[in-house]
């Protein structure tokens, strides 16, 4: 996906400033920043959500997984995943529940879920969503460690049997680092230069790596 004199204002504040990149294709890209800094905008952006100034080539259809889960409440898990498929489509329903382990569970309403296994439908939905791009806000935020690396291992495991591109924004430069291919920092409305993370993740959730501290000092301005 290439991004060109991208821009996108409220009212005379510049949110995003005039971003060229390229993310690439078929691998993990973490958009870093702090509360405020418009990774959510950019997602919205990205995603054809928001209008913006200038020019995006490349992201195809797009999948969105909100920050929220979104469920639909009137529909059992099973029926939030046939809401985004053809009928024809509908076999692949359960082998994506047995995934991301809900499906014995897919008789139920979200009302009866954990809010974990809220997210862990709303994930099978977003990569069963047919997609050449996937966009998540902030996937494991509020979330408590076991269950946060839990589903991190879910993502890395769902994005391999597809590979294609997925972009998450994050405040936690530890998600980016364990999860993403690649990391960029947004601060004042610019995206800083790709930091290298890793290939083939997920990667040890007890280590900080070089990438990770490298983040972090972006984050800080002290590089």
């Amino acid at each position: 996906m290439i991004l060109q004199n991208v821009s996108k204002k409220f009212g005379q504040n510049s949110i995003i400033d005039d971003v060229s990149c390229e993310i690439e294709t078929g691998k993990i890209t973490a958009i870093l920043g702090e509360s405020g800094a418009g990774k959510s905008t950019l997602l919205n952006v990205l995603s054809g959500v928001s209008s913006f100034e200038g020019k995006i080539e490349g992201a195809g259809r797009i999948s969105y997984l909100f920050q929220s889960s979104m469920l639909l409440p009137n529909l059992t898990v099973e029926g939030n995943l046939q809401f985004v498929l053809d009928e024809a489509e509908w076999d692949k329903i359960d082998e994506m529940l047995d995934c991301v382990g809900m499906l014995s569970k897919k008789t139920r309403y979200p009302n009866r879920l954990s809010g974990g296994e809220r997210r862990r439908v709303a994930i099978a939905r977003a990569f069963l969503f047919p997609h050449d791009t996937l966009l998540m806000d902030e996937p494991f935020s509020s979330l408590d460690l076991s269950l946060k690396r839990s589903l991190i291992s879910l993502v890395a495991t769902l994005w391999r049997t597809k590979q294609n591109t997925v972009v998450f924004v994050t405040h936690d430069p530890h998600e980016a680092a364990i999860l993403a291919h690649t990391g960029m920092v947004l601060k004042e409305g610019k995206l800083s230069e790709p930091v290298p993370l890793g290939d083939e993740p997920p990667r040890d959730f007890l280590v900080q790596s070089n990438g990770e501290r490298t983040l972090v000092r972006v984050l800080l301005g002290e590089k």
